[in-house]
């Protein structure tokens, strides 16, 4: 089987979870208790005739199977309906829009700084073992690990809003001028043309996207990058005195090319799982990253219409966290046949 047909058999599985897990989505909202008529009207409204009025119009007194039907149409075509109480009568394909570049931004760099992070120090320390380069580095992976989110993040926001208080350096002056919470400003993406017409104002702006999402970033990734660096190590280490490294070794094989040939890339082996659950921490932790630092991405969309009863916004936001999901296994699978080409095919 070669490579790709091997990546679409993955694909193809795939179809059955993601309407499984959209299907479980569904039922969780709908029968959970969530009431968007009480949410639009107010708890005071609750079995007036208006109440009922409004239950009928957004056809939640339809049968179940109904509106399933209905609700299953509209995510295969991604049709997601509009939103009843966050932006009333705005498509939630438009609000998606909207908030996803913030969450997009925030994960390329959570992302980034994992795996520069977590991946080099984890060689470093394997490489190493038993020094004291190698006791930092496994101390401050436990650490990274240990610390929760939501701790993290409001640790840092006290320590930025704090900064010259306590080290003497005043963060919102620091690098370019911006304030210590502020939703990252990505407008200057929006209009390509000034990258070339005003280079100096468009990489400011790009410099100010940095730092504002940089905070947070790193509270995200934090846990991937203490993991990364772990496993890391640990592979390394027994990669390192395996009998085909000492052969190797034998054989006169030079150390950069023992290192990036054979130690290095059988080492990702165990690290593409962590690398590709960043898909889960982006869905779990950016809803509480992104209202820590009041940045107004995906997490935090969903964190509104939740709080707020906002249904269709509720569940179109679940489909999308299920595809991300079910992508981000793919594409473990198909990272797997890049850098071990024995997954996956079946020999004669």
């Amino acid at each position: 089987m070669s490579r790709w047909s091997y990546f679409a058999r993955r694909v193809l599985l795939a179809v059955p979870v993601v309407f499984l897990g959209t299907t479980v989505a569904f039922l969780i909202v709908r029968l959970g208790p969530i009431d968007p008529a009480a949410a639009i009207l107010g708890a005071q409204q609750v079995g007036s005739p208006e109440y009922y009025q409004l239950r009928e119009q957004l056809g939640l007194t339809d049968p179940l199977w109904e509106q399933y039907i209905d609700f299953m149409w509209e995510m295969v075509t991604f049709q997601l309906g509009r939103s009843w109480v966050i932006s009333p009568g705005t498509r939630v394909n438009d609000l998606i829009a909207i908030y996803a570049p913030r969450t997009i931004w925030l994960g390329f760099w959570s992302v980034l700084i994992a795996l520069c992070v977590g991946i080099p120090l984890g060689v470093y320390a394997g490489l190493n073992p038993n020094t004291l380069g190698d006791y930092v580095a496994s101390l401050g992976g436990i650490v990274w690990r240990a610390m929760p989110n939501f701790w993290l993040a409001v640790i840092i926001v006290t320590v930025l809003s704090q900064s010259q208080a306590l080290v003497g350096v005043d963060w919102e002056r620091l690098w370019v001028s911006t304030q210590v919470v502020t939703p990252p400003d990505l407008s200057v993406f929006a209009r390509p043309r000034i990258l070339i017409t005003r280079p100096g104002e468009a990489w400011t702006q790009v410099a100010v996207a940095v730092k504002q999402v940089a905070p947070a970033a790193l509270v995200l990734g934090s846990a991937s990058m203490g993991n990364e660096m772990r496993i890391g190590r640990t592979a390394v280490l027994e990669i390192i005195n395996a009998d085909y490294i000492e052969a190797a070794r034998a054989k006169g094989v030079s150390s950069r090319r023992l290192i990036w040939k054979h130690v290095f890339r059988n080492a990702l082996i165990p690290l593409v799982p962590i690398i590709t659950a960043e898909a889960f921490l982006l869905i779990g932790g950016s809803v509480l990253v992104e209202t820590v630092f009041a940045i107004n991405g995906l997490g935090y969309l969903f964190f509104q219409a939740t709080v707020q009863g906002d249904l269709p916004l509720v569940i179109s936001l679940m489909y999308i966290f299920i595809l991300l999901l079910v992508a981000a296994n793919i594409l473990q699978d198909f990272l797997y046949t890049l850098i071990d080409p024995r997954v996956g095919y079946e020999r004669s």
